[in-house]
């Protein structure tokens, strides 16, 4: 029996090949795999022996011979092709375990084009479609962590079952089309292409879900390939807690993504169903926290909570008052994991280092929504175009009123529209979104703040239709207002804001989001 091993992934590779010797395979291997096998005392046949040709250019074809690929494809229940094979001297190679050319990791280390280039195989993904194809009669192994399996068969039973096979040929041809994808993602961002001609994507499965939004629905959780420098959920390490649901990482993701706003100084986010609940800012974070709690304490109660340094032990002991689902951090003191130990189903998340940055940022990457039969695709609303804002009001805002228009502006385009959002210089007091219109979600914010929004700034992710909401804005006690702008009745609403007294600044970017 002949087996084929080439594989940039090495992990498990000489146990798994001194199996298949024991069980009486024949070893065929090229380059790097080669030289590992040949290191460890196994007996393996170069391949360049095996077809009775050289490697050419460079090592761009090796395996690429009627002795690899007829082996690999040929029908044995067929008396043609045996006759064939034999009247050729090609033998049947019924294991071949590849694993491709390190394609993703080059980018990522930001290598030049041709480098990148030459990490693009050719051979690996002829062999792997090929034995898919033949699963019949090949056993395909990609992935490292099915040595075991494949090998406790073959020591069972003398071969590998077809429901086995059948299922490394699943496996084989997504990571082939996996592979594809990541190669063709990689075109299309150096020609500046981000919406192509024909779309593929590959992310790699992370974890099954328990189910999706609902328990009637089933869910899992993939992620990209390589984990990107930036901090993200799906590659944050979890410390503790129950396993994570479809909803947590909805929230948490909205947690991040808000609370990479504010890098510049310790600062709390508190989420519940994708919407903010709490935000603050502070010289301390357990100040920021709490402050962040206060806005709305229940709806803080079994709420997402996002951090941006590391968790100490007050910081810890003021969550643990609260029962929270889940919490993401760079990182967690000592005597903060002690305190939040007694939490068992609390979710700790560890972002890493990165979100403690003051020059952390959100990425920016794409969005995808599906709809029935299709998918939209758009840039995420992570970075704001470098437009200046614009004083139309009579009154030009106050420094310290500015500074409560820039942040209620940012925490206003992550609430849903139509967004309404009222905040002081460090912490939002209300918001209300999610309304068919603006002047509702005013009321709705009017009646979280109360008397908390006097002297307070005003955000709307979309301009004002009407002067109405801004009527209600100005009773609430709001000072200034910050606005798109863009509107036919742009001209009533300064009005408004003059005849209140108010200052109005127009930003030129609406933040929908639905």
């Amino acid at each position: 029996m002949l087996a084929l091993l080439s594989v940039s992934d090495k992990r498990g590779l000489v146990p798994f090949a001194q199996g298949l010797v024991r069980l009486g395979f024949r070893l065929l291997s090229t380059g790097g795999t080669l030289e590992a096998l040949k290191g460890a005392g196994v007996p393996v046949k170069k391949v360049s022996e095996h077809t009775q040709s050289p490697e050419i250019l460079g090592g761009r074809v090796k395996t690429l011979h009627p002795r690899i690929h007829g082996g690999i494809l040929g029908r044995l229940e067929l008396e043609a092709d045996r006759e064939e094979m034999k009247a050729h001297g090609i033998e049947p190679i019924s294991l071949v375990a590849v694993n491709l050319y390190p394609f993703r990791q080059t980018v990522a280390s930001g290598a030049a084009e041709p480098e990148v280039i030459e990490q693009i195989d050719i051979g690996g993904p002829a062999m792997v479609r090929a034995s898919a194809k033949n699963f019949r009669h090949v056993s395909v192994v990609v992935d490292p962590d099915d040595y075991p399996a494949v090998l406790a068969e073959l020591e069972q039973q003398k071969a590998v079952s077809e429901d086995t096979r059948r299922r490394l040929m699943r496996k084989a041809f997504a990571h082939t089309a996996a592979y594809d994808a990541s190669i063709s993602a990689w075109l299309s961002a150096q020609a500046g292409e981000p919406f192509p001609g024909e779309l593929s994507l590959a992310f790699q499965k992370s974890q099954d879900l328990r189910y999706g939004e609902n328990p009637h629905q089933r869910g899992a959780f993939y992620r990209e390939h390589a984990a990107p420098q930036e901090p993200t959920v799906a590659f944050a390490k979890v410390l503790q807690g129950k396993e994570l649901s479809y909803n947590n990482i909805l929230d948490l993701d909205a947690a991040l993504g808000l609370l990479l706003e504010f890098p510049e100084a310790p600062a709390a986010v508190i989420i519940k169903h994708n919407t903010p609940c709490g935000v603050a800012v502070d010289a301390a974070l357990v100040k920021a926290y709490r402050t962040a709690r206060a806005v709305d304490e229940v709806s803080a109660f079994g709420g997402i909570v996002a951090l941006n340094r590391e968790v100490d032990a007050a910081t810890a002991q003021a969550m643990a008052e609260t029962f929270l689902e889940a919490v993401i951090a760079p990182s967690y003191s000592p005597e903060a994991l002690q305190v939040l130990a007694a939490k068992k189903n609390l979710r700790l998340l560890e972002a890493g280092p990165a979100l403690a940055s003051p020059q952390a940022r959100p990425r920016a990457q794409l969005d995808a929504r599906s709809v029935s039969g299709g998918m939209l695709l758009m840039d995420r609303d992570s970075v704001e175009p470098p437009l200046s804002w614009k004083v139309v009001s009579k009154r030009a805002p106050t420094p310290e009123e500015e500074r409560a228009m820039r942040f209620a502006w940012k925490v206003c385009k992550h609430v849903k529209s139509n967004a309404i959002v009222f905040a002081s210089g460090d912490q939002l007091l209300a918001q209300g979104g999610g309304q068919t219109n603006r002047v509702d979600s005013v009321r709705i914010a009017m009646q979280r703040g109360g008397a908390a929004l006097r002297g307070s700034a005003v955000a709307s992710d979309a301009f004002f239709p009407f002067r109405d909401g801004l009527d209600e804005a100005a009773r609430a006690g709001a000072t200034c207002v910050v606005q798109p702008g863009g509107s036919v009745r742009d001209a009533e609403l300064i009005a408004a804001a003059d005849e209140h007294g108010m200052a109005m600044v127009l930003t030129g970017v609406r933040h929908f989001r639905h």
